[in-house]
């Protein structure tokens, strides 16, 4: 009776053996897993202990094990670097000693420069001005011809250096108030220029707009910034608002509400961030985007 009861199952459809555990009539097959996948089962196990021991790997209470290479990344990053520096060599060196312009003139440095600046473009810039320097409401687009504070290579060298509204003592500065929020003009003034200003940027106004009183309030407060034509005023950072390009947008209540509350956004100074030669890199590639000028 003993050897009866240990008689194995079979399976009279697979002829393979049963585990013996059956589920709602389904039988388990004792099906054992392919010989080479159990040596690459174990290999790996074999393989993971002899790199815990060549690699850093088991974590200590302040450190970790070093490992019996010596290998260690942060090392391996120091010798990248080393190595990149020295590849950059010649052109970083004649960067940091030469202008902008005589940079531009000479073709290796500006493609050096060129590529230098896309990739710090890519990693200081693109947050804000997008990846192709296309920007978006509130951060400007860097393709077009269109310049707050200039697109000269000086201009835009200054600005990168030292930022828009910015913590550092030589930051462009330039605030539009907040004309309503302040009390310098009340709600109805304050749709009156955004009429007249629509209207002088070409764009449509309701008929029963009060564009002679806009034109009253406009003069006595927009004009001196930007102008009594609207064509802005690039000392003080004032957007030429005839030009059909809007920072912010060209819809009556975008416009209105600029007036409301003002306009001031910032953008941080690189110039204690990065170093020189990425600074005029940066610029050149700026000013290479198509909008420089």
């Amino acid at each position: 009776m003993a050897s009866q009861d240990h008689k194995k199952d079979v399976d009279k459809v697979t002829g393979v053996s049963t585990t013996g555990h059956e589920w709602d009539g389904i039988k388990e097959l004792n099906n054992p897993l392919p010989r080479w996948w159990l040596w690459v089962f174990y290999a790996s196990i074999a393989f993971s202990v002899l790199y815990m021991f060549a690699y850093p790997a088991i974590p200590l209470i302040s450190s970790s094990t070093t490992g019996l290479l010596g290998w260690h990344s942060r090392a391996a990053v120091v010798t990248d670097l080393e190595q990149l520096n020295e590849t950059r060599g010649t052109n970083y060196a004649a960067i940091r000693e030469a202008e902008l312009d005589e940079i531009v003139a000479d073709a290796q440095m500006a493609s050096f420069a060129q590529a230098y600046g896309a990739a710090a473009f890519g990693d200081n810039c693109a947050g804000c001005h997008g990846a192709g320097g296309g920007g978006g409401p509130g951060y400007p687009n860097l393709l077009d011809d269109d310049w707050l504070w200039g697109g000269a290579l000086d201009d835009i060298h200054q600005t990168v250096a030292f930022g828009i509204r910015s913590t550092h003592d030589e930051t462009r500065f330039g605030d539009m108030p907040a004309f309503v929020r302040d009390g310098i003009l009340d709600r109805d003034e304050a749709w009156a220029a955004t009429d007249y200003v629509r209207d002088m940027a070409g764009l449509p106004v309701a008929d029963n707009a009060d564009l002679a009183f806009g034109e009253e309030v406009y003069v006595a407060n927009c004009a001196a910034c930007h102008g009594e034509g609207g064509e802005g005023m690039r000392a003080l950072g004032a957007p030429n608002l005839v030009n059909g390009i809007w920072l912010y947008g060209s819809d009556r209540e975008t416009i209105y509400e600029g007036i409301v509350n003002g306009r001031g956004a910032m953008m941080p100074h690189f110039g204690e961030r990065l170093d020189d030669v990425t600074i005029k890199s940066l610029t050149i590639y700026v000013h290479a985007l198509g909008g420089g000028e």
